[in-house]
């Protein structure tokens, strides 16, 4: 509804612009204007006039509209001291350019100000009375120029957006001080527009990294509902979904909204769990809402707010101070002017007694009338003095608008300065201007954009492609001073020409939060996850509001998200960091490596006493029928099996990962060669029909040539696996996710199940040879062991293959040194055990003499080493 009534009344204007513009047929010898002229508020004339629009007065009461009668004058009411200001600032700039002999010499400024009530209605008739004058007859045509060169405002983006609908068509530029919505920068709608305080593209932009920058990622949002407070939201909201910061709501309200809609918004504020409001309001809103807000009782929130009102001091009393105490906002940097608080020191009624604005800011400034009639009314009398009383006008230790509009008219003051060419004759002494007789106001609006100058604070101005100026913000944050008056301190700082991630920078000064709480609120949907969960979304809801799912084994919290640790590191305890993996083998230090090495160093102990035995009865028909060569031999590569799976312990190297798979298929393979031709001489010596033609079969050089002989072949295979395919420690992640096991790998599986296969193959000989002599005669045992021997050795080996392959990480290795203790245990004690035993009861007991003997007690004739004298001379013989 306010946008139609606007707009209703805009096309009213226009139409009367155009009607008075053209005229009737009836009237076309002269140009009139129809209704009645605007007059400016303050004026002063000069050669070239500057317009100025500002909101001096806050409050507007708008007649009822009807298409039958003629509309009622606008009456607007409740000055604003700091809109005043402005105006005062702009005269004041334009004085100090006239007195100056450098900028414009000999060339005089002008000026017209115009009041927008901040509204856009009053904004149109300013800047129709901008444009037109006031005189009611121009001439016979109405191909006259503007009244004024150039315009300084308005201070609502709104009511700027008006001005240059209409301003546009003459090419007159506008060069505002505090209109920032970011649709002004399109240099396509609008070729003239100026401004001297950056665009909400930049702030907007600014408060979500704020936002952002404190951890509050759950915030409410209320905004102004025009042009500016529309499109400053839009944008910020943008930026806030980019950083991650979600809003509740999003509402707008109006100055012409009704109490019950103001009443509900802030209801609204009450009920939500945001504890952070972004207030992108005009003052004029924020008024009324501030109004509602103290009759809610609405306390403990953390207001962020826009540019329009964080540094308003009118709003910093104590009245407000419940609700916006501690309050956070961007705001352009503070500047000071020198002369400019004198200056507003000698405003007063006397200046221009006739002017109702300076008699009207009197009056609200010392609370009085110059008329007064009511009773207990002070009366003004126009000697009160400015610098008795402090409020908004006279308070210069926050210029910062102010300085926008000081700049502004120093713009306009040096694209005039350079389109007349002052001072470029060379002649210093002689700084004299060019005038032109057919100067246009376009021509200001083109130098404008190549002006380039520095203030005298240091201040340098200029403006970019789409005529804004660099946007550099201060963050302000109010704060209690020792007198308990509200002041803005500078907490930090945002530069948008910085690189992204460095346009903010805290200052280090102390914050003083909601409610002048030191301690910083939270204002989240969902806490954030503990170390080793990550959020997942909740289904209909914002993406700030989620569950915490803890993440899987191996990974780690990344703020929102788990991520995978590196190959070679696993998770700790509480997912929050990757960690190295546990690397994994098979050590002498460990339980299991203590008592494999234990078994392993006890069966080569073992078998070096069952040589000693055997050496000391190496002259007994016992040493010599078991071929005592061969035995001795057979015991020494049984101390290497059992040696050999020492190797397969400590940490795998290049060369422990050769060494013990070529130790081990040699070791056994020269065990298997012994066993092989004992075999085979036992079995071709009792199926034999005579002595004598074993002989030639059961050599002792035979036996060595076919024990070498196998024992060479398993040696040419490891030579073969270790030049082709040797070997190597490899780390094994694949197996066990968590750890790390350091293996050996096979290199080549060939080679492995080659030498694995070879040994195989012997003991699969020795088993059915020893079959074949099982049913050799009672006392003589020796086939029967060797056959009980290869079965367990083929059992173990048979049993070790399924358990090799589906053996975790180090209990491989351990699973195969087992295997080779097993077997090697295995072979000692079914083939040497016996007869080590054997040796100790009968020589201790009858200590018969072995050369001679030929009768054996009853007691001894179930072993082996008392055979019968057939069977003795026999053996003998043979071996």
């Amino acid at each position: 509804m306010k946008l139609m009534s606007d707009s209703v009344h805009v096309m009213l204007l226009l139409l009367l612009l155009f009607m008075g513009t053209y005229g009737t047929e009836e009237d076309t010898a002269q140009c009139k204007m129809l209704g009645s002229p605007e007059f400016p508020l303050l004026s002063k004339k000069g050669d070239f006039t500057i317009g100025g629009t500002f909101s001096i007065h806050s409050q507007i009461s708008k007649p009822p509209l009807s298409f039958t009668d003629t509309p009622e004058p606008l009456i607007c009411s409740r000055i604003n001291f700091r809109e005043f200001r402005f105006a005062q600032t702009m005269i004041f700039a334009i004085e100090e350019i006239n007195n100056s002999s450098s900028l414009l010499p000999n060339i005089s400024i002008g000026y017209k100000v115009f009041d927008t009530c901040g509204s856009t209605l009053p904004s149109t008739r300013a800047v129709m009375g901008a444009m037109n004058g006031h005189e009611r007859t121009v001439g016979k045509t109405c191909s006259g120029q503007s009244s004024v060169h150039a315009i300084i405002g308005a201070s609502e983006s709104s009511s700027t957006i008006v001005m240059l609908q209409i301003l546009g068509i003459f090419q007159i530029p506008v060069i505002s001080h505090f209109a920032t919505c970011a649709c002004l920068s399109n240099r396509k709608d609008y070729p003239s527009f100026f401004r001297t305080i950056p665009s909400d593209y930049y702030q907007s932009r600014a408060l979500a990294k704020l936002v952002k920058h404190f951890g509050w990622t759950w915030v409410g949002a209320i905004r102004s509902d025009n042009d500016y407070g529309n499109d400053g939201m839009a944008t910020f909201i943008r930026a806030a979904n980019q950083e991650g910061v979600c809003v509740e709501y999003s509402e707008a309200i109006s100055r012409t909204d009704s109490s019950e809609e103001v009443a509900r918004v802030v209801r609204l504020i009450r009920s939500s769990s945001a504890r952070v409001l972004v207030a992108f309001l005009a003052q004029s809103e924020l008024d009324i809402l501030l109004e509602e807000a103290l009759n809610q009782n609405l306390t403990g929130l953390q207001w962020v707010g826009s540019e329009s009102w964080i540094t308003a001091g009118h709003l910093a009393n104590r009245r407000y101070s419940g609700i916006l105490s501690g309050s956070l906002g961007f705001t352009i940097r503070k500047a000071k002017i020198s002369g400019l608080r004198d200056f507003l020191l000698q405003v007063n009624p006397s200046q221009d007694p006739q002017n109702n604005l300076l008699r009207e800011f009197w009056e609200a400034a010392f609370e009085c009338k110059f008329q007064s009639s009511a009773l207990g009314q002070t009366q003004c009398t126009g000697s009160e003095r400015l610098q008795d009383i402090n409020n908004t006008f006279t308070d210069v230790s926050q210029l910062r608008i102010s300085n926008c509009v000081y700049k502004a008219v120093y713009a306009v003051a040096h694209a005039i300065h350079n389109i007349l060419k002052c001072g470029q004759s060379g002649d210093r002494m002689n700084q004299t201007c060019i005038w032109e007789e057919n100067f246009e106001a376009k021509q200001i609006a083109k130098h404008l954009q190549d002006v380039n100058f520095t203030l005298q604070s240091g201040e340098r101005v200029y403006f970019d492609g789409n005529g804004d100026p660099a946007a550099v913000y201060d963050l302000v944050n109010w704060q209690r001073n020792q007198a308990g008056d509200t002041v803005f301190v500078t907490v930090g700082n945002y530069n948008a020409s910085e690189p992204n991630g460095k346009e903010f920078t805290m200052n280090g000064i102390n914050i003083t939060w909601a409610a002048e709480s030191l301690e910083r609120p939270q204002s989240v949907c969902s806490e954030s996850c503990l170390p080793g969960f990550r959020q997942a979304a909740i289904k209909g809801k914002p993406i700030c509001c989620f569950s915490c799912i803890a993440c899987a084994a191996g990974e780690i919290s990344n703020s929102s998200k788990c991520s995978r640790c590196p190959l070679e590191y696993w998770s700790n305890d509480d997912r929050s960091q990757c960690v190295p993996k546990v690397i994994e083998f098979l050590s002498f230090g460990e339980t299991m490596g203590v008592l494999l090495t234990i078994f392993s160093l006890f069966g080569a102990g073992l078998t070096l006493v069952v040589s000693c035995v055997f050496f000391r009865f190496r002259h007994t028909p016992l040493v010599k029928a078991s071929n005592s060569e061969l035995s001795f031999l057979l015991l020494f590569s049984l101390s290497l099996c059992f040696l050999c799976s020492l190797t397969f312990m400590g940490q795998p190297t290049n060369w422990s990962c050769m060494l013990r798979h070529t130790t081990f298929g040699i070791a056994f393979a020269l065990c298997m060669s012994c066993i092989l031709a004992k075999t085979i001489a036992v079995v071709i010596a009792f199926k034999a029909k005579r002595p004598a033609n074993t002989v030639p079969q059961c050599s002792a050089p035979l036996q060595r040539t076919s024990v070498l002989s196998c024992t060479l072949m398993q040696v040419l295979v490891c030579s073969l696996w270790l030049t082709l395919a040797p070997p190597y420690p490899n780390k094994n992640t694949a197996h066990a996710t968590e750890r790390i096991i350091l293996e050996c790998d096979l290199g080549s599986p060939v080679g492995f199940w080659a030498v694995l296969g070879y040994i195989g193959l012997l003991a699969g000989l020795c088993f059915m040879l020893a079959f074949l002599a099982r049913k050799l005669p009672d006392n003589f045992n020796e086939a029967k062991f060797i056959t009980f021997s290869m079965l367990i050795f083929c059992a173990v080996w048979i049993t070790f293959i399924p358990a090799y392959v589906s053996s975790p990480g180090k209990f491989t290795v351990a699973v195969e040194i087992f295997a080779i203790l097993s077997s090697s245990f295995g072979l000692l004690f079914c083939i040497f055990i016996p007869k080590s035993l054997g040796f100790g009861w009968c020589v201790s007991k009858y200590a018969a003499d072995s050369k001679s003997a030929t009768t054996c007690p009853s007691g001894c004739q179930r072993r082996e080493a008392c055979m019968s004298n057939i069977w003795d001379k026999r053996t003998l013989s043979v071996f």
